[in-house]
């Protein structure tokens, strides 16, 4: 019985996806619920596994082929998967190998092969990156760089004649020990979502007038407050630890509600105000930075925020978030400062109105009452779409999360 794997269905804010790697070819056995195709799309890797026990009897899209919601991109023949074909496979896998060991001139690209020639090397002891196994110029510079660096045996001396030694010494020619005159570049292509990040990115910088505004608050209130509840929150709360990001996502969710234009967005010329707070929160990755979002943030209690915050940050890390996850929210918040970040503008993401910028957490010396004090200090930023949300608002908006942070008694008072 033949069975049809397809794409998954894309929300409408995604065009198509893109093939990224195949987990397994035709002919090829797979058992439930195995990966068998990864499909990158502008926002997540999407995971297609088998839906059943069986053979893949033919790919209709291969990598690098753009796919369509929901379009056919294998055929599953049903059926109980047998293990005695994987020893089969072996054979001819390791003769292969013995092949390709034998031949290792047949792997070497053109300019590999032409330094390999030039500096005498035996191909057969340099591991190829590329495709099949080839031998690139790459692995060849790499190659040499680590015998280079590496400290010469006894048997490599003894293996150049001493005649020339002592000749090229008593000359005074001196022994040119340095980088090789190769100077490597690499052009590969932009992901997809790289690209669309980019493009994000651009779009956001010409079709918003972007404003930002700062402040800075003192971490001391928040940091005793952590400090002495940090092991019974742990505790109580089922290993959530407790950290800085919770109080600045309970603290704009306080001050979106006494700022409703903040939480707003444009859509053609209506203004669109939210009433509720759908706070993404902005988690770099390999792939490049992802906001998943956290839903009804203001109805969620400071360990709920810390949870969502670490699970959506693990599932981000692990490419395991939904488009679901990464769609809608009406207000973002970044924290440059778990990079050093001291001091940044973020960037909008459209179609939301203000970003909160959290930075590093310094020692500074600050007046109070008439004396100098030092007090851990953080620069916070809001960038706002000055369309919406003028100034007098956005600043109320940074000194509301300021005040309500350096004491935080008001998040849970709401005052």
């Amino acid at each position: 019985m033949a069975i049809e794997i397809k794409a998954p269905a894309f929300p409408e804010s995604v065009a198509d996806g893109e093939v990224a790697a195949w987990h397994k070819s035709e002919g090829e056995s797979v058992s439930r619920d195995e990966l068998i195709v990864e499909i990158e799309t502008d926002k997540v890797v999407l995971e297609v596994v088998a839906p059943a026990d069986g053979t893949i009897s033919k790919i209709h899209v291969q990598q690098g082929e753009t796919v369509q919601s929901e379009q056919l991109l294998a055929t599953l023949e049903k059926g109980k998967v047998e293990k005695a074909p994987a020893t089969e496979k072996t054979a001819p896998e390791t003769t292969s190998q013995a092949d390709d060991g034998a031949s290792a001139m047949d792997l070497l690209g053109p300019a590999a092969r032409q330094l390999v020639e030039k500096h005498k090397l035996d191909p057969s002891v340099i591991k190829g990156s590329g495709k099949g196994g080839r031998i690139l110029k790459e692995d060849i510079l790499a190659y040499m760089k680590s015998q280079d660096a590496a400290p010469k045996t006894e048997s490599v001396a003894a293996a150049e004649p001493p005649s020339e030694k002592s000749d090229d010494m008593a000359a005074g020619e001196p022994v040119r020990v340095g980088p090789s005159s190769e100077r490597v570049e690499r052009r590969v292509p932009m992901t997809r979502m790289r690209a669309k990040i980019a493009e994000r990115l651009l779009d956001a910088s010409h079709q918003t007038a972007m404003l930002s505004t700062f402040n800075e608050v003192n971490m001391a209130p928040v940091m005793a407050l952590r400090s002495k509840y940090k092991e019974q929150f742990e505790k109580t709360h089922n290993g959530t630890r407790l950290g800085f990001m919770g109080f600045f996502v309970k603290a704009a969710c306080e001050a979106l509600k006494r700022f409703p234009a903040v939480n707003a967005s444009i859509d053609g010329n209506d203004i669109v105000y939210h009433g509720y707070q759908d706070i993404g929160v902005a988690v770099s990755t390999k792939g490049g930075l992802v906001v998943p979002v956290m839903r009804d943030a203001d109805f969620m209690s400071l360990a709920d925020v810390e949870a969502a915050i670490r699970d959506m940050g693990q599932r981000a890390k692990d490419n395991k978030l939904t488009i679901e996850d990464m769609t809608g929210g009406t207000f973002t918040v970044t924290n440059g400062g778990v990079f050093g970040s001291l001091l940044s503008t973020p960037i909008l993401n459209p179609p939301q109105t203000g970003i909160l910028g959290m930075h590093k957490i310094q020692d500074r010396p600050m007046a109070v009452n008439g004396e100098v004090v030092i007090l851990p200090m953080m620069y916070l930023a809001l960038t706002y779409d000055h369309r919406l949300i003028d100034g007098k608002t956005a600043v109320q908006f940074l000194v509301a999360i300021k005040d309500l942070i350096e004491d935080p008694a008001r998040i849970l008072l709401q005052l």
